[in-house]
C-alpha cells in the first residue's frame, strides 16, 4: 500500500512524452522538515569538463557544453551538472532505474541485515544471562497469550523485570549496542532525517561524532533499510543501536514536534511520472548537489540550495520530495 497519497495537476516547461503522466501530490510542507545529504556532502560540486567548462552528466547528451545560455554551476544531480531538462530527466530516470533494482551503493549489504534471522528469542537470551528467572519468564508468556498483544518486555516489566535489561538483551538479540538519548541533542539533528521517517519508522538521529559518525536510535528493533539510506544521503557512517523504551519515546515525541526543511510528498503512477516531477523540481529549485535514495517503498530526492560547510545542514538549506508509486 503506498505511504502517500491525494492528486494533483503538475504543469512545467520540463519536456516530456507525449501522454502527460499521472502524478499526484500528497502533501506539501514548508520550514517543517529537516534532513541532511547523500554519499559526500556537497562542499564542492564535480563533473566532467572540457577544458574549464562543465560538460553535461548524461553520457547520451549531443549538445556536451554548448548551451551557452545555461548555467554552469546548478542544477547538479548526484554531483554531475545537467546542460538542459531533457538530460536532467534523463539522469533522474537512470538513478530511479538502479535504486529499483536494488544497484545503489550498499544495497546488498542492506538487504543481507533487513533479513537478519536466527535471533534468539527474548526471554531465552534473559534467562541464559541469569537477568529474570523462569518464573518471570513463564507468568510474563502466560500474560501475553491471554491479552493477546504487546511484546514480551512490556509484560516481563510487569513482573518486575528492569528495563534496561530487557534494552541490553534486544541489544544482544540485534548484535547492536544500547545507547543514550539527549532530547536536546536530537532536536539539533533533525535536518538530518525527514519527520515522515522519523514518524513511519520510529528512528531517531542521536548525536554526530567527530563529522564522521552518525548514531541512530531505535526503540526495540533496528532498521537497516533506512541507515542504509542516510548513510548515503548524509555521507556519514550510521551507527544503529537501542534506546530504553521509556526515554525513546520521550525523545521521539519532542522531536516530532520539531522543526524541519520543506517537504514535499508525492505519489506517481508510474516509473516514467516520477522521473518527470523529480526533474522538475531539480530544475525548478536549481540545486547544487542532489541525491536519490529509496527507503523500503519511498524514494527520497533531498536538494541542497547551497554548499554544506558541516555535517548538519542548515534548515533552510535543504529541501525533500518523497515519493512513492501507486499501484
Amino acid at each position: 500500500m503506498p505511504l502517500l497519497n491525494r492528486p494533483l495537476n503538475l504543469s512545467s516547461n520540463l519536456s516530456r512524452p507525449a501522454a502527460e503522466p499521472e502524478i499526484e501530490v500528497v502533501h506539501s510542507t514548508s520550514p517543517i522538515i529537516r534532513q541532511s545529504p547523500n554519499i559526500s556532502p556537497p562542499a564542492s560540486v564535480s563533473g566532467r569538463r572540457a577544458g574549464f567548462l562543465p560538460i553535461c552528466a548524461n553520457a547520451s547528451c549531443g549538445a556536451g557544453w554548448l548551451r551557452l545560455w545555461r548555467s554552469r554551476s546548478t542544477p547538479v544531480f548526484e554531483s554531475g551538472w545537467s546542460c538542459s531538462a531533457e538530460c536532467t530527466r534523463a539522469l533522474v530516470a537512470a538513478a530511479l532505474q538502479r535504486e529499483r533494482d536494488g544497484r545503489g551503493a550498499g544495497a546488498p549489504r542492506a538487504a543481507g541485515l533487513e533479513s537478519h534471522r536466527h535471533r534468539i528469542p527474548l526471554g531465552l537470551a534473559m534467562l541464559e544471562q541469569g537477568w529474570i528467572t523462569s518464573e518471570q519468564l513463564r507468568r510474563a508468556l502466560a500474560a501475553q497469550k491471554v491479552a493477546g498483544q504487546g511484546r514480551l518486555g512490556v509484560w516481563l516489566r510487569g513482573q518486575g523485570v528492569d528495563e534496561s535489561l530487557i534494552t541490553r538483551a534486544l541489544g544482544l538479540q540485534w548484535s547492536c549496542p544500547v545507547l543514550t538519548v539527549d532530547p536536546v541533542e536530537v532536536l539539533g539533528l533533525t535536518a538530518l532525517i525527514p519527520r515522515l521517517f522519523v514518524d513511519a519508522f520510529g528512528a531517531l538521529p542521536l548525536r554526530v561524532a567527530a563529522d564522521r559518525i552518525l548514531y541512530l536510535g531505535f526503540e526495540d528493533r533496528l532498521d537497516p533499510g533506512l541507515a542504509l539510506a542516510l548513510e548515503r544521503i548524509t555521507g556519514l557512517r550510521v551507527e544503529s543501536g537501542l534506546v530504553d523504551e521509556s526515554r525513546f519515546r520521550m525523545a521521539h515525541g519532542r522531536a516530532l514536534d520539531g522543526a524541519y526543511p520543506s517537504a514535499e510528498l508525492v505519489e506517481a503512477s508510474s516509473e516514467m511520472a516520477l522521473a518527470t516531477v523529480f526533474a522538475r523540481r531539480i530544475e525548478r529549485t536549481r540545486p547544487v548537489d542532489a541525491r536519490l535514495v529509496r527507503v523500503h517503498d519511498c524514494l527520497w530526492l533531498r536538494m541542497w540550495l547551497r554548499p554544506q560547510p558541516g555535517a548538519v545542514p542548515a534548515l533552510a538549506e535543504v529541501t525533500d520530495v518523497i515519493a512513492s508509486l501507486g499501484h
